[in-house]
């Protein structure tokens, strides 16, 4: 082949060896096999953490936009005192996006002999106009709540339930506030249903919405909020600050953030992350085995060779560089091909979910379960890089051992026989 006389000795030597006619077909067929493993492994690493990556994302734009980050709720019956200077103070500080204040109950939604069990919050509409429950629902359904002090907005989940239309009326049924040692009726109030909000999955089921000053008075706080509800710029330090400000906090709060009600979330995310780093490294870890095999067999083939060419002049140094060559060749081309499928299947895997889902007739994720209802996919090119790099590292340790055997050959002994 022309191309040799530009390529290193050692890169000659690695390519004729690698083609040799001579070869086996047992150790074409273990090269071969070490190629597959390295490609797949390379391929299902790189779609599974793209897959990862974006539930990830959904996770932050789509859940996380919805859901407060982090909430001070007063300890005192009494509620938040001076609540809108503590609104005014924080405000300042660049890494809050919003602040609101907030009256959360637990309750029941009574209609036509149906009963559902819901968490209600009461909002302000001059906090969160612009926020984001206005993102929850149409802006016709968002101004209707707004204009009626007793309007309540019900999770999609609750309506469907309870079998509910908008414009509506509901009964929310509550615990007497008072005497706890004593049973007593429970506390009802009518709202009519303003519209619906939809944040997916299971939170549709429990939510309920209605006015600040309507939810204070029911449950008798006298400051007018029960607690403040904060949304960050970063998500993710949510459970840092809301110890700083909760701990800096004039009044004896709560402290609560997104991390311990739906934080089971990111972490499933992350552990099945290092669940896939491990399993399919050690899958081309495996692969990489075989060239271990590949190698020691070729060079109990090329015994004959290598002694020839020891006599020839050739040092040890350039015997370990070819057999480490012929190694590499493998992990070189099993990686690039693993690492290209990857990368195209990832970017279109959303798109092969929709066609599958229409193929079968199934869905791949329920909207009533999971905060999605289908297949999301980000591909990461420093990911991917280190995808490539875990292959061809494991690659190169695989070849050590077979290379330095090789440059142990005695040219007297092999030639003498």
């Amino acid at each position: 082949m022309k191309w040799y006389g530009s390529q290193p000795l050692a890169v000659q030597l690695a390519w004729r060896f690698r083609r040799s006619k001579g070869q086996s077909g047992f150790v074409s067929f273990i090269s071969a096999s070490s190629t597959v493993g390295i490609a797949l492994g390379c391929f299902v690493m790189i779609l599974l953490l793209s897959v990862m990556n974006g539930f990830e994302r959904e996770l932050k734009d789509r859940l996380l936009a919805v859901l407060p980050h982090g909430e001070l709720i007063a300890v005192s019956n009494q509620g938040m005192q001076d609540w809108q200077q503590q609104i005014a103070r924080l405000s300042k500080d660049e890494r809050i996006a919003y602040l609101a204040p907030i009256t959360k109950m637990t309750a029941m939604v009574q209609t036509a002999g149906r009963m559902k069990a819901v968490e209600v919050t009461g909002v302000s509409t001059d906090y969160l106009s612009q926020s984001r429950l206005a993102r929850l629902t149409t802006d016709t359904q968002w101004r209707g709540f707004a204009s009626q002090p007793n309007a309540i907005l019900l999770g999609k989940g609750v309506l469907d339930k309870l079998d509910v239309k908008v414009g509506e009326k509901v009964q929310l049924l509550m615990p007497q506030q008072g005497d706890e040692q004593h049973f007593s009726a429970p506390e009802s109030v009518w709202f009519e249903v303003a519209g619906q909000v939809s944040i997916g999955g299971e939170l549709d089921n429990h939510l309920a919405l209605v006015h600040l000053q309507k939810a204070s008075e029911i449950l008798g706080v006298q400051s007018g909020a029960q607690g403040l509800e904060f949304g960050f710029a970063d998500p993710y330090q949510a459970p840092y600050l809301m110890r700083e400000f909760g701990f800096a906090f004039e009044q004896h709060v709560y402290i609560s953030d997104w991390t311990r009600t739906h934080g089971h979330l990111y972490q499933d995310i992350q552990l099945v992350r290092m669940v896939v780093y491990l399993a399919l490294t050690l899958l081309i870890a495996v692969a990489c085995f075989n060239i271990v095999s590949t190698l020691v067999m070729a060079v109990n083939e090329k015994r004959r060779e290598i002694a020839m060419l020891k006599t020839l002049g050739a040092r040890d140094g350039l015997i370990i560089r070819v057999f480490m060559l012929q190694g590499l060749f493998n992990g070189l081309i099993g990686t690039a091909i693993g690492v290209s499928l990857g990368a195209l299947a990832a970017l279109e895997l959303s798109t092969l979910a929709v066609w599958l889902e229409a193929v079968t007739g199934s869905r791949l994720l329920s909207g009533d379960i999971y905060f999605i209802d289908f297949l999301p996919s980000q591909l990461e090119p420093t990911e991917v890089a280190v995808v490539a790099l875990i292959a061809m590292g494991l690659s190169t340790l695989a070849t050590l051992y077979p290379a330095v055997k090789a440059a142990r050959i005695e040219p007297a002994k092999v030639l003498g026989h």
